[in-house]
């Protein structure tokens, strides 16, 4: 692991670092923040996965999330959304190949080389994680953007042992129906649609549900509506009977101003959870 710079922000240390991993054959670059207690103990985690074209940067510069980590004493992880490099397999779309990984092991060419964004955030990251700050591995809990958010609750929905809470802010909630998950599965997972169910966060709603606090805020004027196909998780949680918390925001879009609007409220649903 390399470092790339830390800097000292809400008396902790925002770091940016470096490491190869094998679950992506290549290079990859994440942020993290630790607050100050990680000094004498080690925290509880939020991850934030990011969304389409996003890197590690975006949230990290933008969402305004190191105060209120501070203020709670948690850690947070701020992963790239995708391999990257020359020798890396891209398409000219924004929302296939480099800066989106759609959170799913690749098996098909050219991706299944590098695109395994789901073993890379669940496997091979904690792992480094863990054994290199001071990190709680049992306080854990996730959130993300757009499809941050996909990512964040197919994730939390197959691994309800790993984390405490989710959240998400204006999801992909039915990729399996939508152009952002139906291009990207046929190319990442290929023309078996079977194959692309676990990686469809309504699905896992109806099938699985959550036994965690789940809290996910979606803005009434988000241009991409239509793409993230919100009714179709408030459904889910319906026929689930899911206890969950899902707010229609009056007025906000899909930027990272709506994202920061809201970033205390979800870091304080998710330390409620992370100190229980």
């Amino acid at each position: 692991m390399k470092k790339l710079s830390e800097i000292k922000a809400f008396g902790g240390i925002q770091g940016v670092y470096s490491h190869f991993s094998e679950s992506t054959n290549c290079d990859m670059t994440f942020g993290l923040f630790l607050p100050e207690e990680a000094k004498y103990n080690p925290v509880p985690v939020l991850w934030y996965l990011s969304g389409l074209t996003c890197t590690h940067e975006n949230a990290m510069s933008k969402s305004g999330a190191q105060n209120w980590a501070a203020e709670h004493g948690i850690a947070l992880v701020f992963p790239d959304t995708s391999p990257r490099g020359q020798a890396i397999a891209d398409d000219d779309a924004f929302d296939l190949g480099q800066g989106a990984g759609f959170y799913v092991n690749a098996t098909q060419n050219p991706w299944v080389q590098n695109f395994n964004m789901w073993d890379y955030i669940t496997v091979s990251l904690p792992e480094l994680l863990f054994n290199n700050f001071s990190l709680d591995r049992n306080r854990q809990s996730i959130t993300g953007h757009s499809m941050g958010g996909h990512g964040a609750l197919t994730i939390a929905l197959t691994l309800p042992d790993t984390f405490c809470s989710v959240s998400a802010f204006s999801p992909i909630t039915n990729p399996t129906n939508s152009d952002w998950g139906v291009k990207q599965f046929n190319a990442y997972l290929g023309k078996d649609k079977t194959t692309w169910q676990a990686h469809d966060a309504s699905i896992l709603m109806k099938e699985k549900g959550f036994p965690g606090p789940i809290l996910i805020d979606q803005g009434s004027s988000d241009q991409f509506w239509d793409l993230l196909k919100p009714e179709a998780l408030i459904d889910a949680i319906i026929e689930r009977k899911q206890a969950a918390t899902f707010r229609i925001q009056e007025g906000y879009d899909h930027s990272y101003f709506f994202i920061s609007s809201f970033m205390e409220e979800h870091i304080s649903f998710h330390v409620d959870a992370l100190y229980r």
